[in-house]
Parts: structure tokens; sequence; C-alpha cells
């Protein structure tokens, strides 16, 4: 009791305004009980069970066994030849790109992928752990 009045006597300071926030006065007061807000939590999400990612997931797991180990999942892949089976930043990936196709890509494309090797090798050479 005595602190709250030490309280409120230092607040209001010598022209008898208070300096306290609303917040701090009603905690000063005595008898007035501080409501909280209590947050609830989070709705779970709808998730789709069956999408194609899912539904297909670990479909080719099972070559190895029923085929003789003769063909790797990596072979079943489709795409460009310069992506079957490979992992890479987009640096890589452009150089790889370079290498196996650059003599058939037309003039504007190979120019746009040079442009792009270009930046990013600034940018790998200027940031990262690479440094």
């Amino acid at each position: 009791m005595a602190a709250t009045t030490l309280l409120r006597t230092v607040a209001r300071g010598l022209f008898g305004r208070s300096f306290l926030t609303p917040e701090a006065r009603q905690l000063a007061s005595p008898g007035v009980c501080h409501s909280f807000h209590v947050r609830e939590p989070p709705r779970p999400k709808e998730v789709d069970r069956w999408t194609e990612k899912r539904a297909l997931f670990g479909v080719y797991d099972n070559i190895g066994i029923l085929g003789d180990f003769l063909a790797h999942p990596k072979h079943l892949i489709r795409g460009p030849k310069w992506l079957r089976g490979w992992q890479g930043n987009e640096l890589q990936r452009c150089i790889r790109k370079k290498k196996m196709v650059g003599d058939r890509m037309f003039i504007e494309d190979y120019h746009n992928l040079n442009k792009r090797i270009k930046y990013l090798f600034k940018r790998f050479n200027r940031t990262g752990k690479r440094r």
C-alpha cells in the first residue's frame, strides 16, 4: 500500500500530472484486477492427402528389387539431358547446360545464358560460404 502511494507521488512530479501510461496507472491503483488476453491456438490446416506429389511418393523405391537392379530411378526421370539425376545450384546448372548444349543453342539464348553465368559468378564471389 505504501509502495503504491509512493509510486503515485513520484509519478505525479512537480506539476501534479501523471506521467505513467494508462496501463501502469491501472496496475498502480489498488484493488483493480488486470485481465490478460489469451490467444487461441491456430486451427489445424486442411491438407489434401492425395496431391500428385504425395500419391506418387516412393513409386520407384522397389525398382531394384523387382527389376534385378538394372535400372536406377534417376534413369526414369524425364527432363532435359543436362539435368537428369544431377544436383547443384543455379550457377553449376547453367555451366553444365552451356557445356552440354551450348554449341546447339540459338545466339540470343546463348548470349542470355552467358550473361546469367557472369551475374551468378559475381554474386557467388561476393556473398555466401564460398567467399
